[in-house]
This record gives structure tokens, sequence and C-alpha cells, in this order.
């Protein structure tokens, strides 16, 4: 039960009775106001407290000589209140006047009333963050204390608790810890067990346990303070809130969110429905439980409570204060993760714009919202935005940052995912290796982190087309990833892949489809595999078995690629045609020219259908249709297929493209078959023009085409032109 309502009641009429029997300026009618200011100030209202304190002040100032103890416990009254205002200027001077008659009075000055006093020096510069100050006071009430021959417990136990209060902001927790057990071990001695000041010494003692990370030592003691205030205070007290969320705290360290969120919320609940409430620790509670739903993954909710937190601090805080940046941080991170990536450029350009003004700002929380920002266009495709943003942060990160720390690792890493996207794979490869090299020599890397740089280099190299340096750096990913990761794992069968991908360019088949095999395995046997990235494993399988001319494996690798493309995409999809292409392809090199033109037609209607088709693409369809049909004698229709590939081609290709002029001979040829000798000489003939004027072109096809020509006219009986060309082919040959 509150008893502060009676409490001032019964000074009210004391002060009542007193002013009408005792002179204006009587020291019992400031005795009076003092113990009304001492209410209202237990009550939270400090502007009538001070009133009191500041009459009852007045009062003494005129009855009283100077250097009388009442003044100096007056001049400390009104500076606690101003201190609870946050107005320490005006609280020092108060608490100075206090210790200024300390001095005059050498009893006084060696009574309980200086340590008090120097005690409230110390908070209140402990207050402005000048703590060697603070911790100078502190030690002037502790030698006082310590010499007088009846010591206060509680007094002693403060002045502990204060030492304890610096030492933690200076984040010397063992000092910390020390001065807080003290105080624990004075109180435990003197006080109840359920005694009020013991919570707060259990509760002060829980907080350095979280901040040392020993989070189950931490819970031990806010569960401590739990117990008495549950038991000694209303449940709405904003004291409990403060436990709940001390609590809640520790069960985050310990990554028991459920449990975490269960006493955030308790905090939350408490506080919302108090009238008296400090608001902005209610921006902190939601500030916790948008945290905690962050890690449970619940992004919206997540969100949800760091824009109730925001409300609340851009209405309390200025601007320009360095926690609304943190704020909105908080909120672009959420959208980030839910890919919205426009507001959460928007609001990490908030936190920036505030950090970068600030004179106060930790260099490096700004290199951290400059990384946010690069990461998030880099989700939009937006590198040069992404790189400057990196580069803002790697400039911090250089400058504040030892040369071999692993964050500068990760920004240089950054960066050259960056140059990546923008295909300037040098550059990419260099920021890659100054990456490499902060890592290799790190005892603390993370290997498997170290492994996915070389990867990265890898695939740098092989999109330079270095294939070399590119199977050099896989295969240290490969050694790193073998030796740390199951022999299961997903990362694994990639990596093979990459390894396999590499051999393959350089055309050593055999070790491609050893290694595209072991992808195949892992992926084969996995539960959560993409089938996608198993199909695409096959598909390569089939590519390679086809280069050595492997075509029965080659097709038995496409179907099953083509099993999985039929069932996951939709009919239309590219990807199907390019499968078809390649099934088409090895029927026809197994002189299977039937399923050959079967397959070659299902990827031409998905082309012809397709507006995102590669035009080209539809014509080397049409050509391979046209070829086939050649194999099997339909000379007609071989002959449309033909005609088709070159309609596109001649549009698009210049007009002296080799390939032009290989569709040119594949057309004449078709017509020679058909005895249309007069076409087939115009066709060889462009094909022939192409050909000469080619500065790459090959002299062994153009004596080929000479020779077409040649027998072309020689099937019409024109033998003059028929030896010119006989001529021009035996000349090359």
């Amino acid at each position: 039960m509150d008893d502060k309502p009676t409490a001032l009641s019964y000074y009210q009429k004391a002060l009542e009775v007193r002013e009408r029997s005792l002179a204006p300026n009587h020291p019992d009618i400031a005795n009076s106001y003092n113990n009304l200011g001492t209410i209202y100030s237990s009550m939270g209202d400090k502007q009538k407290a001070l009133s009191f304190y500041e009459k009852s002040l007045k009062i003494e100032k005129i009855s009283l000589p100077s250097n009388h103890p009442s003044l100096v416990t007056s001049y400390n009254n009104i500076g606690t209140i101003y201190q609870s205002m946050t107005q320490y200027s005006t609280a020092l001077s108060s608490y100075q006047k206090a210790y200024e008659i300390c001095q005059k009075n050498h009893q006084l000055g060696q009574s309980d009333k200086a340590a008090t006093t120097f005690n409230k020096l110390g908070s209140v510069h402990h207050a402005m963050e000048k703590h060697s100050d603070a911790l100078s006071f502190f030690e002037k009430a502790l030698e006082i204390q310590t010499k007088s021959s009846t010591p206060k417990q509680r007094d002693l136990a403060l002045t502990y608790n204060n030492f304890g209060l610096t030492y933690n902001a200076m984040n010397d927790y063992q000092k910390a810890l020390l001065y807080y057990e003290k105080t624990l071990d004075l109180e435990q001695k003197s006080l109840p067990k359920d005694h009020g000041d013991l919570a707060i010494s259990y509760s002060n003692i829980g907080l350095v346990y979280d901040s040392m990370k020993d989070y189950t030592k931490a819970l031990a003691f806010h569960e401590k303070a739990r117990a008495i205030r549950e038991k000694k205070l209303a449940p709405d007290s904003l004291l409990l809130a403060s436990t709940y969320n001390n609590i809640g705290s520790a069960y985050f360290g310990m990554k028991d969110y459920k449990q975490a969120l269960l006493f955030y919320k308790k905090a939350v609940n408490i506080r919302e429905k108090s009238s008296s409430k400090d608001e902005l620790d209610l921006a902190t509670n939601y500030s916790n439980v948008g945290t905690t739903y962050s890690w449970m993954n619940e992004k919206s909710n997540a969100l949800k409570y760091y824009q109730k937190s925001l409300a609340i601090r851009e209405k309390k805080l200025s601007p320009d204060d360095l926690i609304l940046a943190t704020t909105y941080s908080n909120i672009a991170s959420m959208y980030s993760d839910m890919k919205d990536y426009s507001n959460a450029i928007s609001y990490y350009l908030k936190a920036v714009t505030i950090r970068e003004k600030s004179s106060s700002k930790d260099e490096l929380e700004l290199a951290t919202n400059y990384n946010n920002i690069g990461a998030t266009y880099s989700w939009t495709n937006e590198n040069s935005n992404a790189l400057k943003y990196y580069q803002k942060s790697l400039a911090i990160r250089e400058k504040k940052l030892s040369s071999d720390d692993l964050t500068l690792a990760t920004t240089y890493s950054n960066i050259a995912s960056v140059y990546s996207d923008m295909k300037d794979y040098s550059n990419a490869v260099s920021y890659y290796l100054k990456a490499v090299t902060i890592r290799e020599k790190s005892s603390s890397s993370d290997e498997l982190d170290l492994a996915t740089s070389y990867n990265n280099i890898g695939a740098s190299y092989s999109w330079m087309n270095d294939n070399s340096n590119a199977l050099k750096y896989y295969q240290k990913s490969l050694a790193i990833r073998e030796k740390k990761l199951s022999s299961d794992d997903l990362t694994l069968a990639t990596t093979y892949n990459n390894v396999a991908s590499i051999y393959f360019n350089m055309k050593d088949y055999s070790n491609a489809i050893s290694y595209y095999l072991k992808a195949v395995t892992i992926r084969e046997k996995s539960s959560s595999q993409d089938e996608l990235d198993l199909e695409t494993n096959y598909n390569n399988l089939g590519a390679s078995y086809s280069s050595i001319d492997e075509n029965s494996n080659a097709l038995k690798y496409y179907q099953k690629a083509l099993a999985i493309r039929e069932k996951k995409l939709p009919s239309d999809d590219l990807t199907l045609a390019t499968t078809y292409n390649n099934v088409a392809s090895i029927y026809f090199n197994m002189k299977d020219y039937s399923n050959a033109v079967s397959y070659y037609l299902k990827a031409v209607t998905i082309r012809e259908k397709s507006s995102s088709s590669n035009k080209l693409d539809l014509a080397t369809n049409y050509n391979n249709i046209g070829n086939t049909y050649s194999w099997m004698n339909e000379n007609s229709n071989a002959l449309k297929y033909y005609q088709k590939s070159l309609v596109i081609r001649e549009k698009k290709l210049s007009p002296d493209d080799l390939t032009l002029a290989t569709t040119y001979n594949s057309i004449a040829l078709m017509y020679f078959n058909m005895k249309d000798y007069s076409n087939a000489i115009s066709y060889y003939l462009k094909a022939v023009t192409i050909r000469e004027k080619s500065s790459s072109k090959d002299e062994l096809e153009l004596a080929t085409n000479y020779n077409n020509v040649a027998v072309a006219y020689g099937a019409m009986e024109d033998k003059q032109n028929a030896l010119i060309y006989y001529k021009k082919a035996l000349e090359i040959r």
C-alpha cells in the first residue's frame, strides 16, 4: 500500500499548525517545507518538490547561521531535484554551495553531511560523464565514512554503490563488480532480506554480468531482484518494468528469444499503462521487443515495435540525437530483410545524416551505416551507388581499424563483389585478394569465410577466362570445405561443380565429369536440395559426356535434366528449349534423326512463342532442324528450315559474317541435291563472296566452297566456269 498521500496529508497539517503558531521565518516552518519537498520528490512531482525545498532554504538563510548543517541539506536537496531534471550545471552549483558551507566548519566538514555532499558532487560529475572527478569525490566521501567511529552502514553502502556505478560507466566491470558486492555485503548484514535496496544491488550486479556477457549469472541476480520487487511493489510499478526488461536482456543474451520476448512485453505492459512513465524508457522497451522479433525472423513484428519506438523518440529527442540514428538503422535493417530496399535506403540515409553531422559520433558506427547502404544498393543492382558507400565505409575502417582486422576483410569482399557485378573482374580480384591476405594471417578467422573468399576469386578468374588461376582458387576453397563441412553439405556440391566447370573449359573432360559426379552424388541424396540445381548438374554432365562423344551417357543425363525441368518450369521456359536442343543434338550424333527432329521442334515451338527469345538462338534451332532433315534426305524440309534461319541471320548479322556464309552454303547444297543448280550456284557464290573478304577466313573452307561451285557448274555442263573454280580450289589446296 502506498502511504505517500497519507504522509503528505500529515505534513500539510503540520505546516498549517506551525504557520499559525510560529513566526513566518521560524526554522520549524523551513523543516515542514523540507518534509513536503521530500514527499513530492518521492511522488515524482519535481516542480513542487523544488518549490518547497527553495522555500525551506529561503527561511533557513534568514533564520540560521550561514554554516548551519540544515543549509547543507537544503542545497543538496535542491541539487538532487535539478540533477533529476538533467540540469547538471545548476545542480552542481547547488552542491558546491553545500560543499562551501562544510569547508567553513571543520566539524561539519568531517560529518555525515559532508560525506553526503561529496557523494552528491560525485554523482553529478558521473552524470556529466566526468568519471575521474566523480571517483575523486567518492573517495572523499569514503574517507570521511571510514574514519567515523560509528559509520552508518547504509551511507557506506551508498558510497560503494556510487563507485560501482561509475566504474561500470567506464566499462571497468571487474571494479564495478567489486564495489557492488561490497554494497551488497553491507546491505545483507543490515537490512531485511526483502528490502528494496537489496533489489537495487542485485539488479546492478546483474547488469554488470550482462555487460560481461555472463548471462547465466546476470539472470540469477535479476531474478533475485524480481523476487523482492514482485513481493514488495505494486504490479504496475515502474521498477518492476525495469526488472522485467533486465531479465529479458539476460534471456536475449542467452539466445532464448521466446523468454526474452515474454519479459520485454511484461515491461512494455507496465510502462504503457503508467501515467508517470518516462516515455523514452518505453521507447527502449519497444526497441528491445523489436530486436527480439528480428532475431526470431518475425520481421513485420520487429518493424512494428521499432516504429513504436521511433514515434516516441522523434517526439522526445532532438532531431540530431544519435539514438534516433540507431532507431532509423534498425528500421532500415527490417525493410532490407523484407526486400523493401527503397524504404531501407531511405531510413539508412536518415541515420547517416545524423551521424555525419554529429560531433560526438562513433566513426565506426558511421562506417557500418555506409556499409549497410552499400549492401542495400547492391541488392537493387545500383552498383555505382553500392560502390560509393562501400568505399566511404572502407575509408573510415582503414583509418580506424588495424590493418589485419577481419571487418576490413569483409569490406574488401563487399567492394570486390560490386566490381564483379560491374564485370570489372580485375578490380574484383584485387579486392578479394586484400580480403584473403587478412583472413590467411588471422588466427581468429573463420576458415569457411576464407573458403568463400577463395571461391569468389575463383569465380572472378573464371569470368576473365583465366582458367588456371580459377582452378587454383576453387581448389583452395575446396580443401577447406572438405575439411570443415559434412560430406553431404550442398556448399560442397557447389564447389565441386565450380571445379568441374573449369576443367570443362580447359577441355579436361575426364576431370570435369569426375567433379560433376561428386556434385550430383550430394544433391541426389539431399532432402533440402533445389531440384533445379540438380538438373543443372545433370545438364553439365550431359555436356561433358557429349564433348568426349559418349552419346549414351550424354543422353542419359540430358534426359535426367529434362525430367526435372519439365516438372519444375513452365512449358514455355527458354531453359526447356535449351534442354530440348541438347537432347536433340545427342540424337543427331547417334544418327537417330527422327528423335533429333522431334526435340529440335520442341525447342523451336518455345522460342517462336517467346517475346524474350534471342532471335539468333531461334535461327540456330532452325539451322539444326535443316541439318537433320538434310541427313534424312528430306531436302525440301531441310531447305524450309535453312531459309527460316537465313531470314533471321540476314536481319541480325552483319553482311560479312561467316555464319551467313555457312547458311548460304547449306541452302546451296539443298538446291544442288534438288538439282536446282542455278539457285545452288547463286547461294554458293554468296558464301564465297563473304569468305573471300574475310580476314579470319578458313582457306580450306573457301577451297571447299570453290569446289562446290565448280561441281554445280559441272552439273550444268558449264565446263568453263567449272574449270575456273576448280583451279581456285586447287590453288588453295
